[in-house]
């Protein structure tokens, strides 16, 4: 059971998850473009490396052929999972560039 600020008790199963890109969210702030040029510079340079790429290339085209197993699905979630975090990831760096002065 879990209490809420109600005092009132919830089986743990009517408690509505929080999903991971929330979860995210509140943790990277990527609304809040503060970091430094360098740090921001650094972050941006993230990215999946080329034989991952080609894996979820593969992968997508097993998924339009209709072709993909269970096992490559999971597969394919969990890289298109790590896809979506380097994306919001790249939202402050991307925002603090932005709003960084001109170099005189």
């Amino acid at each position: 059971m879990r209490a809420l600020e109600s005092d009132i008790f919830l089986p743990m199963s009517a408690v509505i998850a929080e999903s991971e890109a929330e979860i995210w969210n509140r943790t990277i702030q990527p609304e809040s473009g503060t970091l430094s040029v360098e740090a921001a510079r650094v972050l941006l340079e993230f990215k999946l490396s080329a034989a991952d790429v080609e894996r979820v290339n593969a992968l997508s085209a097993k998924g339009r052929d209709g072709t993909l197993s269970v096992e490559e699905s999971r597969e394919l979630d969990n890289y298109l999972n790590v896809g979506r975090t380097l994306e919001l990831m790249k939202a402050k760096p991307r925002l603090s560039l932005r709003r960084a002065p001109e170099p005189i």
